[in-house]
């Protein structure tokens, strides 16, 4: 990711979206996807989007299908029941946060 602090607390939001929006991905085309998105911006590293995915099916928030594609395992992942519900709870929590930040940093105007 890009080395901002704002957006490490911010992964597993993006990739519960991610899997909201899509219904499941692979992880490499997770990377892609915010790398597209974001035209270049943010760069979710393999280092940090792992651990993530693991912590997050370990959890219950994500499930695991293995598929083989070109004679090789790939792990989709899928938001479970309890992902779909701590997605909602998730963006509602990151918009709450941006509304407080943009109330914090814009000016007032006095009338």
């Amino acid at each position: 990711m890009k080395s901002s602090q704002l957006y490490k607390g911010s992964l597993t939001t993006i990739i519960l979206k991610l899997l909201e929006e899509n219904g499941r991905m692979y992880g490499y085309e997770m990377t892609q996807k915010v790398k597209d998105v974001t035209q270049g911006e943010l760069k979710i590293t393999e280092g940090a989007l792992y651990p993530a995915l693991h912590k997050m099916e370990a959890e219950g928030v994500l499930e695991v299908e293995v598929e083989n594609v070109d004679n090789r395992l790939r792990k989709y992942y899928k938001l479970t029941e309890k992902g779909t519900t701590e997605t909602v709870t998730k963006l509602a929590e990151l918009e709450e946060f941006i509304r407080n930040m943009q109330t914090l940093v814009q000016p007032k105007l006095n009338y």
